[in-house]
C-alpha cells in the first residue's frame, strides 16, 4: 500500500482531508500528524481525549536513545480512530517548539511508516503541513522535507479558488524540482483538489500543470466535525466527503501500484498504458 503524504501552500484543509481518507480506507490506515507547525487532531477531532504522553515528540526522544528504539515503541504512541482500531493516529506535535528537535527523527519515521504500508499492508497518510521553502529546496525544520522525499504519492491540497490557485503556484516547481533531485521523483506529485470555488478539477489541473490525482467535495457539516469533533453528522458514511474520500484512496493505490510498476520495469510502456487505461476516471473530473 501507498505512504501518500499531503502538502498544501497555506492552510487549505489539509489535516481535514488527510482525515477523511484515512477513516474511510477500506484497509487498515494511519494518518502520521508530521506538521512541525504541531498537530490540531489531538485537541479537534479526538478533542482532547488522547494522552498527552502518546505521539510524535516521544518518538523523537526514542530515536535518541538508539537507532531501533523508535520503532519498537511506535505502536504505543498510536491512538485508534475507531473501536476496531482499523484506523489509527500518530498525534502531531502540541508545540511548534519541538519542531527542532525532529530533524533527525524523521529518517528514521519514514523507514517505520513504508514497512508499516508494504508489510503490514497499510494505507499510510501523512499529514505534512505547509511548505516551508528556503533558497529553492523545502526548510529542513519547518517542513518534514524526508517524510516527502520518500513518500510514494505527494499530494498538493487545493481549493478551486482563484487564492488557493495563486498560492499553489508559487510552490510547485520547488516542490518539483525538490522530488526530482532528492525524492521519488517529480512524478510522485499530484493534486487533491477540494470542490470549493468556481473552478472545476480540469481547470485546476490545466492551470498548475499538475495532474490531479483525487477530488473531494466540499462538505462544511463533515469538515466541521472533523476539525473539531463532537457528534459526527447523521449519516456520516454516505455523506458526500467520506463517499468522495473512499472512491479518492481506491484511486490513490492504483496510481501508486502503476507507479511502482513504471518504476521496476521502465521499458515497459505497454504494460503502463494499460494500467493508466484500467484505472483511467478513477479521480473526480
Amino acid at each position: 500500500m501507498p505512504v501518500t503524504a499531503l502538502v498544501s501552500a497555506k492552510s487549505a484543509g489539509t489535516t481535514t482531508s488527510a482525515l477523511a481518507l484515512t477513516l474511510t480506507s477500506r484497509r487498515p490506515s494511519l494518518l502520521a500528524e508530521a506538521d512541525p507547525a504541531g498537530g490540531t487532531v489531538r485537541a479537534g477531532l479526538l478533542q482532547g481525549a488522547a494522552a498527552a504522553d502518546t505521539g510524535l515528540y516521544h518518538l523523537a526522544a526514542a530515536e535518541r536513545t538508539g537507532p531501533d528504539h523508535l520503532a519498537q515503541v511506535f505502536a504505543r504512541h498510536l491512538w485508534p480512530l475507531d473501536r476496531e482500531g482499523n484506523r489509527r493516529l500518530l498525534p502531531g506535535l502540541t508545540d511548534p517548539a519541538q519542531a527542532g528537535a525532529l530533524a533527525r527523527t524523521w529518517p528514521a519515521l519514514s523507514d517505520v511508516l513504508h514497512v508499516l504500508a508494504e508489510d503490514a499492508g497499510y494505507n499510510v497518510f501523512i499529514d505534512a503541513g505547509r511548505l516551508a521553502i528556503e533558497a529553492g529546496h523545502l526548510h529542513p525544520t519547518l517542513t518534514p522535507a524526508p517524510l516527502i522525499h520518500q513518500a510514494d504519492l505527494v499530494l498538493l491540497v487545493v481549493r478551486g479558488t482563484e487564492q488557493s490557485l495563486a498560492l499553489a503556484r508559487h510552490v510547485i516547481e520547488p516542490l518539483r524540482a525538490e522530488l526530482t533531485e532528492r525524492g521519488s521523483g517529480a512524478d510522485a506529485l499530484g493534486l487533491l483538489l477540494i470542490e470549493e470555488g468556481p473552478y472545476r478539477a480540469h481547470q485546476v489541473a490545466e492551470v498548475l500543470g499538475v495532474p490531479l490525482l483525487a477530488a473531494l467535495p466540499f462538505d462544511a457539516d463533515t469538515a466541521a466535525y472533523l476539525t473539531h469533533g463532537g457528534r459526527p453528522p447523521r449519516g456520516f458514511e454516505r455523506r458526500p466527503l467520506p463517499r468522495g474520500a473512499r472512491t479518492a484512496t481506491e484511486h490513490l493505490d492504483a496510481v501508486a501500484s502503476r507507479r511502482h510498476i513504471q518504476q521496476q520495469y521502465p521499458a515497459h510502456r505497454q504494460i503502463a498504458g494499460v494500467l493508466q487505461r484500467l484505472t483511467k476516471g478513477g479521480a473526480r473530473g
